[in-house]
């Protein structure tokens, strides 16, 4: 892979519409190299035998069945509420106009 010049990423910086200055963009040009470098390094390892993975940790996801259950009624959900109207709990709006 061809090196990361310091234009090449003051001109993505602009892209993200971010402000950087020289300095900053000579700092991150030697870390993309770096990065660069090491992912270059990575692609000479052997992975023939290698399984595809998505995620480094073997999770599985645990859903509980489904089942219906009895739940608690509407009036008692109310019940505390500090302002209700027509069955329905009063919240603060937080739109205006």
């Amino acid at each position: 892979m061809e090196n990361i010049s310091k234009e090449q990423v003051k001109h993505v910086a602009d892209l993200a519409r971010l402000a950087i200055t020289d300095e900053e963009a000579e700092k991150l040009t030697a870390e993309l190299r770096s990065i660069i470098k090491y992912a270059e390094e990575l692609n000479e390892l052997d992975t023939t035998d290698i399984e595809p993975t998505t995620h480094v940790l073997n999770l599985v996801n645990v859903m509980r069945k489904d089942e219906p259950k009895e739940w608690i009624t509407q009036d008692e959900a109310l019940k505390n509420a500090p302002d209700k109207d027509n069955g329905h709990f009063r919240v603060p709006s937080i739109l205006s106009e």
